[in-house]
C-alpha cells in the first residue's frame, strides 16, 4: 500500500478526549511486536508504562522468551487475559492481519504507533467494532495527559499545578 501524505488521509480517529477516556479506563496492555533490544521504541514504550502506568503489560513476540524480564508471549491468544488495549510495533501492511487477531480475542482497542499508518485497516478495524489509534505514541499520549511531556516527548519528572483535563 503507497504511503499517504498526511494531506491524502480521510480516516481521523479518536480525539484527544476519547483518547484520554481509553487509556483512563484500560487496566491492561498487549505490545505486540515488541522488542527484547532496549534500542527499540517498543522496548522504551514498554519500559515507560511498566514504571508509569498501573497497566498489566504484556509483551508479544514470538521470537522472545522474556522482555524487561516478564515472560514474552507468541501471539495474542496465548495472553492470560484479554487486553483493554493491544499496541502495535509492526509495519503499517502488518496491521490487517494484527486487527484479525485482536478480533479474534475481541480486545476492544487497537493502538498503532507513531509513523505507523494503514487507513483500510483502521476502516476495517472500525467497521468490525474495534476502537482504533493510528500513527499514535501511547507513551507520549499518556504521559502528556498526566502532566509529564516535554515538548520533545521527553519525561520532565517536573509537577504541575495545571489542571488536569477532565
Amino acid at each position: 500500500m503507497a504511503k499517504l501524505l498526511h494531506s491524502q488521509r480521510t480516516w481521523i480517529g479518536p480525539d484527544a478526549k476519547a483518547r484520554l477516556k481509553i487509556l483512563r479506563a484500560a487496566k491492561s496492555v498487549a505490545i505486540v511486536g515488541a522488542s527484547p533490544n532496549p534500542a527499540r521504541s517498543s522496548y522504551f514504550v514498554g519500559t515507560y508504562l511498566r514504571q508509569s502506568s498501573d497497566y498489566r503489560v504484556y509483551f508479544v513476540n514470538p521470537n522472545a522468551d522474556t522482555i524487561l524480564g516478564q515472560k514474552a508471549y507468541p501471539d495474542l491468544p496465548s495472553l492470560p487475559e484479554v487486553p483493554d488495549i493491544v499496541v502495535v510495533f509492526r509495519r503499517g501492511s502488518d496491521i490487517p492481519s494484527v486487527i484479525d487477531d485482536v478480533l479474534a480475542i475481541r480486545a476492544p482497542t487497537v493502538w498503532v504507533q507513531l509513523g505507523i499508518w494503514n487507513q483500510d485497516a483502521a476502516e476495517y478495524g472500525e467497521s468490525k467494532g474495534l476502537t482504533v489509534v493510528m500513527d499514535r505514541c501511547i507513551k507520549i499520549e499518556h504521559a502528556r495527559f498526566n502532566g509529564g511531556l516535554h515538548l520533545l516527548g521527553f519525561d520532565t519528572g517536573q509537577i504541575t499545578a495545571r489542571k488536569t483535563i477532565r
